[in-house]
């Protein structure tokens, strides 16, 4: 713990003069765990140091880069979704600049453009969801009621929230080989592949199930099972589509007439990720899906 305290008081500290460079990367994980930790300080000052820190680093690069790496285990996605809300938080601390912002602005253009363009080939439009950490729950909850899986008043992000973390409770094989430590991949509370224990796995699910703590991946695959309904996540980039289908037996296709089509933004919003609801371009649209 040391060497990795000293590390980060160095390059938090106020500079000595001509003082050697501090080399970090975002594969130093205690390093970056812990400046991702500062971030969330209710003291103004380190909340500034950590994201001067996190600037100097490219963080915004740091993230694009893991969100196109080859590897897709889950450490690497827990890793680059750290990063993508770092970069929006280090933006929100960081003094203005002109041509930053002009870059994420044009980059969440491009985003949205990619996206609509998706949903245009699909006859989709994008049914605005409140940017919030219920937005995933609310975006699947808003498609359930439309394909008439649940009733308009049963349809809320609390129940869709209760029904992902009941499923993942009760099928704990399936998502704790995948979730990384609550309490950091090197803390006592993690398995020797910094993976979650029990404790942290049922904690995990209370906080899923009974907070506004942003859902993701796991949650999207659970909703998927739990409501035996596929799940089609368009986003920017590669592939444009990202499919959940209930089971490794079934293969849907943009021909069926039951599936969730939700939007998954990183950009769109100052907190960086969000999810929409994808609305058939018409009423009538709706109405003929329905009897099909």
């Amino acid at each position: 713990m040391a060497p990795k305290k000293n590390k980060l008081k160095k390059m938090l500290s106020p500079p000595a003069p001509a003082p050697p460079p501090v080399e970090a990367t975002v594969d130093d994980d205690e390093l970056m765990d812990d400046l991702f930790a500062q971030l969330d300080s209710k003291d103004e000052s380190v909340q500034q140091e950590s994201a001067t820190v996190l600037s100097e680093m490219n963080i915004d690069k740091v993230a694009d880069k893991l969100e196109s790496a080859s590897k897709k285990d889950s450490k690497a996605r827990h890793k680059a979704r750290q990063a993508r809300k770092a970069a929006a938080l280090v933006n929100s601390y960081a003094p203005t600049d002109a041509e930053a912002d002009a870059r994420l602005e044009r980059e969440a253009k491009e985003e949205e453009e990619q996206i609509k363009k998706t949903c245009e080939e699909l006859g989709l439009v994008i049914h605005e969801i409140t940017p919030d950490g219920h937005c995933l729950f609310s975006a699947v909850a808003d498609q359930l009621a439309l394909l008439g899986i649940l009733p308009s008043s049963q349809a809320t992000y609390a129940n869709c929230r209760k029904a992902a973390a009941d499923y993942i409770q009760s099928h704990p094989d399936d998502f704790l080989p995948f979730l990384p430590s609550d309490l950091g991949e090197d803390s006592a509370g993690a398995s020797d592949s910094g993976l979650m224990d029990r404790a942290g796995f049922e904690r995990y699910c209370a906080t899923m199930r009974d907070t506004a703590v942003w859902g993701g991946e796991p949650e999207v695959v659970a909703l998927s099972r739990a409501f035996n309904v596929p799940i089609h996540v368009v986003q920017g980039g590669k592939p444009p589509v990202v499919v959940h289908d209930p089971s490794e037996q079934t293969r849907s296709a943009p021909s069926d007439k039951r599936i969730v089509y939700i939007s998954y933004h990183r950009r769109l919003y100052g907190l960086g990720e969000h999810y929409n609801s994808l609305r058939p371009k018409t009423i009538m649209g709706s109405i003929k899906a329905a009897f099909q």
